[in-house]
C-alpha cells in the first residue's frame, strides 16, 4: 500500500522530559509530515541538566518490538539514534537485513557535546559497519565526524564539508554535516557520494536550549527525504535538507519560551505548525487598531511621518499589531540577516511581479478619481512607476538566474490581495481607495528601511534592499502620504471609517504576503 504520509520509525533510547531521543524523532516525524513509530532499544533516565541512569531491555525483546513493526507495517523511512551497544547494534543490523527501506538516516551517538566518548571499541567498530551496511544518511556532529573519518575535529565548516566528501566517497553513504558545534552560522551540508553539495545556510541562535537538536534534526531529515526523491540525488535531497534546516532554526530560536527544565532545555518542535495554524485561521481580522490584552508601552513610530492626523490615526492602529506582527515573521527577519533561502526570495519576486502589474491598474484606478489634476497625474505616474522601474529590479533578476515569470502563476495570497485592492479602488470612493494602496507604499518602505539597517555591499539581496530602503522610494511614500491626507480630509465621516478598515485590510495583506514563502510546505 502507499501513500502521501510517509511512515517513518525511530529506533532509539528514551528521554522521559521529551527534549531527546524517541519522544524528540515523533514530535519531529509529526511536523516533517510523517507519521512516526518507534522501538525503544534503552530507557534513559534523563532530564535537562543530564542522565541519571540506562536501563538495556533485553535483546529478545529488542527483536520482538522491531518484527512487529516490520510484520505488519510498510516502513517508508528509518531514523536511527542510540543504539549504545555492539550486541544491540547487531540486532537492529539483523532485523534490517534483507528490508528495502527507501531511507535510513543513522544519527551516530558516539561523542558526547563535551568531547567524552560514549562507545566502547566494539561499539565503536558495529556502529562503523551498520552505517556502511544500512545507511543512506548519516547525520554526525563535528567530533562524530572525526571519529568516523579517523580525523581531528573540524576547525571550520569547510574542512568538515571535506572530511564529509571523503567519507561519503568512500562508504556510498551520504553525510549531513551539521556545523552546530563550530562557530559562525549553524549552516547543514548535505554532502553526496558523488561529492555534491547542498548547503543550508542557517543563523545560530543565542540560546542553551538545544536538548535533542540532532536526534531532532535527523528524524525531520528522514521524513522530509521519504516525501521527496531518492535520498543523497536531486533536487528532492535538496529541498529536504533546507526544509530540515529551517525548520529546525525556527525550532530553536522560540525554544526560549517554552521554560521547560532547569537545564538545557529542548528545542519548540511545534511551533512551525502553530505559526501555520494562525495563518491559515478564516477568523476575521481584527482592523479595531486595539493592542493586544496585557500589552503596554509606546506604540513603534514609523520611520517615515505620517502627513497629518488622519494619516496619522491609520499608522496608530496598524502600530497596534499588524505592524509588529511583519516586523517578526521569519521571511522578514531572514532577509534582514541575509540569510533567507534564494529559492524563498525567487518565490516571493515571482508573486512581487504578478502583484505589481495588478497594483499598477489599482493605482491607475485612484488616479482617475482623484479630484485635483496634481494628484490625477501623480498617481498615473505611480501606477506607471510599478510596471517599469520596480518590475526592472524583477525582470533583472529573473534574468540573471534563468527564471521564467511568464510561466509562474499568482498564488492564493497574491490573488486575495490584488483582487481586494483593484475591487476596493473600482468600486469605493477616492479616499477608500487611497487609504487601500497606502501600506503598499508606507508599510512597504518602513519595513524596507528596517532592512536596511542591515544592508551592506556584499548583501545577497542588496539590489532588493537599496531600493525599497532608498531615498527615491522614501520621496514617493511622502507624495502618497500628503495626497491621502488631502483625500481623508476631504472625505465624510463614514468614508474616512471605510478607508481606516480599508487600510486596515490592505496591512493584512501585506502581512500575508510577506509572510507566503515561509508556508509554501
Amino acid at each position: 500500500m502507499t501513500t502521501a504520509i510517509p511512515r517513518v520509525l525511530s529506533i532509539a533510547g528514551t528521554d522521559p522530559t521529551g527534549g531527546a531521543g524517541i519522544q524528540a524523532d515523533l514530535k519531529s516525524i509529526a511536523a516533517a509530515g510523517g507519521y512516526g513509530m518507534c522501538v525503544v532499544t534503552s530507557l534513559v533516565a534523563q532530564n535537562t541538566q543530564g542522565v541519571r541512569s540506562i536501563h538495556t531491555p533485553p535483546q529478545e525483546f529488542l527483536k520482538e518490538q522491531l518484527d512487529a513493526v516490520f510484520d505488519d507495517v510498510e516502513v517508508d523511512a528509518i531514523k536511527i539514534g542510540m543504539l549504545g551497544d555492539a550486541e544491540t547494534t547487531a540486532t537492529v543490523s539483523e532485523a534490517l537485513a534483507g528490508r528495502e527501506v527507501p531511507v535510513v538516516v543513522v544519527d551516530p551517538v558516539m561523542v558526547a557535546t563535551s568531547g567524552d566518548r560514549l562507545l566502547s571499541e566494539d561499539a565503536e567498530a558495529a556502529l562503523r559497519q551498520f552505517v556502511r551496511d544500512h545507511a543512506t544518511v548519516v547525520t554526525p556532529n563535528i567530533p562524530e565526524l572525526a571519529v568516523l573519518t579517523e580525523n581531528e575535529p573540524a576547525a571550520d565548516f569547510d574542512e568538515a564539508v571535506e572530511q564529509g566528501k571523503a567519507y561519503a566517497a568512500a562508504t556510498g553513504v551520504a553525510v549531513l554535516v551539521k556545523g552546530g558545534h563550530l562557530s559562525g552560522d549553524a549552516s547543514n551540508a548535505l554532502v553526496s557520494p558523488d561529492g555534491s553539495v547542498e548547503v543550508a545556510r542557517v543563523p545560530r541562535v543565542d540560546t542553551k536550549n538545544t536538548h535533542g537538536t540532532g536526534c531532532s534534526l535527523s528524524s525531520a531529515l528522514a521524513t522530509r527525504l521519504a516525501l521527496g526523491s531518492e535520498a543523497g540525488s536531486g533536487a528532492g535531497s535538496a529541498a529536504a535538507v533546507r526544509w530540515a534546516s529551517d525548520w529546525l532554526y525556527e525550532a530553536i530560536a522560540n525554544a526560549d519560551a517554552l521554560g521547560v527544565g532547569k537545564g538545557n532545555g529542548p528545542v519548540d518542535h511545534s511551533h512551525r505548525a502553530r505559526r501555520l495554524a494562525a495563518a491559515a485561521s478564516t477568523q476575521p481580522w481584527d482592523l479595531s487598531g486595539d493592542r493586544p490584552a496585557g500589552e503596554t508601552g509606546q506604540l513603534l513610530a514609523a520611520k517615515i511621518p505620517a502627513a497629518g492626523p488622519h494619516t496619522q490615526a491609520l499608522w496608530d492602529r496598524a502600530a497596534a499589531k499588524v505592524w509588529p506582527d511583519t516586523l517578526n515573521l521569519p521571511f522578514i527577519t531572514a532577509l534582514r540577516s541575509g540569510d533567507l533561502a534564494e529559492d524563498d526570495f525567487e518565490f516571493y519576486l515571482l508573486q512581487d511581479a504578478h502583484y505589481l502589474e495588478e497594483y499598477a491598474r489599482a493605482l491607475a484606478q485612484v488616479g482617475i478619481k482623484a479630484h485635483t489634476p496634481d494628484d490625477q497625474v501623480w498617481w498615473a505616474n505611480s501606477s506607471a512607476e510599478a510596471i517599469h522601474a520596480e518590475a526592472e529590479l524583477h525582470r533583472t533578476w529573473f534574468a540573471q538566474h534563468d527564471l521564467d515569470h511568464a510561466s509562474s502563476r499568482p498564488s492564493p495570497v497574491t490573488n486575495a490581495y490584488t483582487d481586494f485592492l483593484v475591487s476596493e479602488t473600482a468600486v469605493e470612493e477616492y479616499a477608500v481607495g487611497a487609504a487601500a494602496v497606502l501600506p503598499c507604499f508606507w508599510l512597504y518602505a518602513e519595513v524596507g528601511l528596517h532592512l536596511a539597517e542591515n544592508n551592506h555591499a556584499d548583501h545577497p539581496y542588496n539590489a532588493w534592499l537599496s531600493m525599497y530602503g532608498g531615498d527615491d522610494f522614501v520621496g514617493e511614500v511622502k507624495q502618497a502620504l500628503d495626497a491621502t491626507e488631502r483625500a481623508l480630509e476631504e472625505a465624510s465621516p463614514a468614508a474616512r471609517k471605510r478607508a481606516a478598515e480599508a487600510f486596515m485590510y490592505a496591512c493584512y495583506h501585506e502581512l500575508a504576503f510577506f509572510d507566503q514563502a515561509s508556508r509554501r510546505a
